[in-house]
């Protein structure tokens, strides 16, 4: 083998290992409504310019239950939800505004791979609480350590930040943090998960947000059964999302196998 052969192969298969590292980063948003449906006559008006902005509105029309959940999630086609796998890290933010004369709450979300519902970013009506919980997320109170509480209409910048790492252990999990700005930014700090089912193992992962997830925001027109003619509207505008990076586990003897190249 010639030494411009081996030059070639080498770059190629370093290609290869960077090219592992980075993911896709969905170019749209594909918007799922009435994942909660308590209302089902409910009046739903939806807006989708992202990463502008996304808007849903619902306004409530008797017969009605307790809550309608809404929601959107990032995606390649417009039409169904990106996959995030346990290993790839991430970032999205954006402006968010519950608005409207009804109450609920909105937020981002990373959902984990049994329900649309959970993983959420919240704040809320009318008490204003700020706080993470749900799914695979570590939970965080923005109003119990920070003293924060959002008040309906105004925009608040909602942050996750999702780092992944090679081992993926109990000594070095996946974390995440959560930033929320009303004008004075506050930081959750890198909180780490905790491990997943091992019985679920392959296929879900262990120590992160497992697979898949699906990642987003949701809004919930909460107490619809008091709530006639009354409408609720979840606002996402400047989406910003980040791709951090896959993670690949390494080969020990990788290297040595291109290296055996030289000899």
């Amino acid at each position: 083998m010639t030494k411009l052969s081996k030059f070639i192969i080498v770059a190629a298969l370093l290609a290869l290992a960077c090219s592992a590292y980075a993911t896709s980063i969905p170019g749209s948003a594909a918007i799922i409504s009435r994942v909660f449906n308590d209302d089902p006559f409910s009046t739903l008006v939806t807006t989708n310019t992202f990463p502008s902005l996304v808007e849903i509105s619902d306004t409530c029309v008797p017969p009605a239950g307790w809550a309608n959940l809404h929601t959107w999630r990032l995606s390649n086609d417009g039409i169904s939800a990106a996959d995030f796998m346990n290993l790839d890290g991430f970032a999205i933010s954006a402006d968010v505004r519950i608005s409207g004369t009804a109450n609920g709450e909105a937020g981002l979300q990373v959902t984990p791979w049994w329900s649309e519902a959970d993983g959420r970013f919240n704040i809320r009506t009318p008490d204003g609480e700020v706080a993470v919980f749900g799914g695979r997320l570590p939970f965080y109170s923005f109003t119990g350590s920070n003293g924060k509480s959002y008040v309906a209409g105004t925009w608040v910048r909602l942050t996750i930040i999702y780092r992944t790492n090679v081992d993926m252990t109990e000594a070095h999990p996946a974390t995440i943090e959560y930033i929320y700005n009303d004008g004075s930014p506050v930081s959750s700090g890198q909180l780490p998960f905790d491990m997943g089912n091992p019985g679920e193992d392959p296929p879900h992962g262990l120590w992160g947000i497992l697979n898949p997830a699906h990642v987003g925001g949701y809004v919930q027109f909460n107490n619809m059964t008091g709530s006639a003619g009354l409408t609720l509207t979840g606002s996402w505008a400047n989406v910003q999302v980040e791709d951090l990076g896959t993670v690949v586990p390494s080969e020990p003897t990788s290297w040595g196998d291109v290296k055996s190249l030289f000899r």
